[in-house]
């Protein structure tokens, strides 16, 4: 923890300088070393495993399931595609990377001088996990962003296509952005995220990303094997940006069994001492 002393700075700096003062530590603390650990797993066997299971269940989607599942949607009555078509667009990555962002960036531009070094540290560790949720959440929604382009699957809203292989790769238009899922990238992120910082609050986010996914099919957004791609893909990114800050004893850590766990957070007695010196006369 004592490497979180470097997110503070003196009053007398201006906002910008202070901005980037913070910034500039906050990166230092994600490029240094790992200390301990690899950041791939050792046991490749279980990993290729895991991978060539996802891969068949993935196929399988495909072939039995896609198509099937579009006819289905097309029988229900009308009010049920409405439903969902309220509820969807609240799985956007939106919805949390623009308050993460801006709460960092409030984050870096406070006056931290005036806090005692307890404050400093308390308000730094506040800072790295708001810092992992932004990444957690924005890095596999970017890598999806680029993989979805280059695959060009046609989504099932396409006029007249119930065809699960139809397929025009490096078409940009947004028609042929089916594989994978956003909405589902997201939410699974947000669910391994948020679960791994308060895992009392995995059932609620169980909830949320599987009506998110189920809004999707619902819509003829996308097809079952869309969502079962971007959920794989969310979960596993997160789980990568998860072990990259543990490795490095930011707000997690690899215990001896090679698990990984969070680390204590600020209580909130702690948060309110530090609100307190922040914004006191």
């Amino acid at each position: 923890m004592s490497a979180l002393n470097g997110l503070h700075d003196g009053a007398e700096l201006s906002p910008l300088r202070r901005f980037g003062f913070n910034i500039t530590a906050a990166f230092r603390l994600l490029l240094r070393p790992a200390r301990g650990g690899t950041m791939w797993p050792r046991d490749g066997r279980r990993a290729a495993l895991l991978a060539g299971a996802a891969l068949a269940a993935f196929f399988l989607c495909m072939v039995l399931l896609d198509a099937a599942s579009i006819r289905a949607v097309g029988r229900l009555p009308p009010s049920v595609p409405w439903l969902f078509d309220q509820i969807t667009d609240y799985g956007k990555s939106g919805w949390f990377l623009w308050p993460l962002g801006v709460l960092l960036v409030i984050l870096a531009v406070l006056p931290r001088s005036r806090l005692t070094n307890i404050a400093q540290r308390v308000l730094a560790a506040v800072t790295v996990r708001v810092g992992f949720l932004f990444l957690a959440i924005g890095v596999p929604g970017l890598f999806i962003n680029i993989v979805k382009k280059i695959c060009g699957r046609a989504r099932p809203l396409v006029p007249g296509n119930i065809d699960p292989f139809a397929f025009d790769p490096f078409n940009w238009s947004a028609a042929y952005a089916s594989l994978p899922s956003g909405h589902a990238t997201t939410v699974f992120s947000v669910l391994v995220a948020f679960g791994s910082l308060w895992p009392r609050a995995r059932g609620a986010i169980w909830i949320y990303a599987l009506v998110i996914i189920a809004s999707r099919i619902a819509v003829t957004a996308h097809f079952p094997s869309d969502v079962l791609a971007g959920a794989v893909i969310g979960s596993v990114g997160a789980l990568i940006v998860r072990r990259y800050f543990a490795l490095r004893r930011l707000a997690f850590t690899i215990g001896p069994d090679g698990a990984v766990k969070p680390l204590a957070g600020p209580s909130p007695r702690r948060l309110k001492a530090v609100a307190r010196g922040l914004f006191a006369p």
